[in-house]
């Protein structure tokens, strides 16, 4: 078991009907201490996933009875799972399904065919950012809303408003806005957001922050080809315009 990780044996819930990737993941897993339950259709998924609250689920998209993606939306509009991590491992490669996933409330998205060491280190990664995150979800009353232009966060209610109109964000997005507004005008990198939003080391793939992005500009932005506060600083990063 690696000693990084808290004591407690971390359920994860593997949701794939190709039972060779089933055993594959499980075995380095286990490895690594995690207890796996799996689950070959979207149905079954959601089933055992309102029962038992998984710490971490890994998703495919191409389900039988229902796709991944249906069940990523209904397992964030649950209260009781709303907040349970989710990677997607799937063989739809292409932009759009990664950004349908992401937007719909996934917190992380990989290929197949996938490098099992890169999967297990997300996944450390992950948890590791689960349990630094938990005492601050309880959110203080000196949190104060962050208010630049026409948006306004407010951390203790979770809310984020344009023009006095509330954005439906998902909790990622949330956390990489209000890191990004805590910081106005100063440039962050696509290092630093990995680190402080996902929880992962410097060469792990970028791409992820750059579809947040550009999820965050869509909900936000008048004009998201042209973004007045979410600035891209090429080659190095983002920041958020001090207006």
């Amino acid at each position: 078991m690696n000693k990084d990780l808290d004591r407690k044996q971390r359920l994860i819930l593997i949701v794939e009907d190709e039972e060779d990737i089933v055993r594959l993941l499980a075995f380095h897993l286990e490895k690594e201490g995690f207890r796996i339950h799996s689950a070959g259709s979207g149905p079954a998924a959601l089933d055992y996933a309102f029962g038992n609250i998984p710490d971490l689920i890994i998703l495919d998209i191409m389900l039988p009875e229902m796709d991944g993606l249906e069940v990523c939306r209904r397992i964030r509009s649950n209260p009781l799972t709303t907040a349970v991590p989710i990677l997607i491992l799937s063989a739809r490669r292409e932009e759009l399904d990664k950004v349908l996933g992401l937007e719909l409330g996934a917190d992380d998205y990989m290929v197949k065919p996938f490098s099992v060491r890169e999967l297990v280190a997300r996944i450390r990664a992950m948890m590791r950012r689960l349990e630094q995150s938990r005492p601050a979800e309880k959110v203080s009353s000196k949190d104060k809303p962050i208010r630049i232009g026409a948006i306004v966060l407010n951390p203790e209610r979770y809310e984020v408003k344009v023009k006095n109109e509330p954005q439906a964000l998902t909790h990622k997005e949330f956390m990489l806005l209000q890191l990004l507004m805590a910081n106005a005008g100063k440039v962050l990198t696509r290092e630093t957001l990995l680190d402080k939003i996902w929880g992962y080391e410097t060469g792990v793939d970028t791409r992820t922050v750059d579809v947040h992005i550009r999820s965050l500009r869509r909900k936000l932005e008048e004009d998201p080809s042209h973004p007045f506060y979410i600035e891209t600083i090429r080659g190095v990063g983002y920041r958020f315009a001090d207006r």
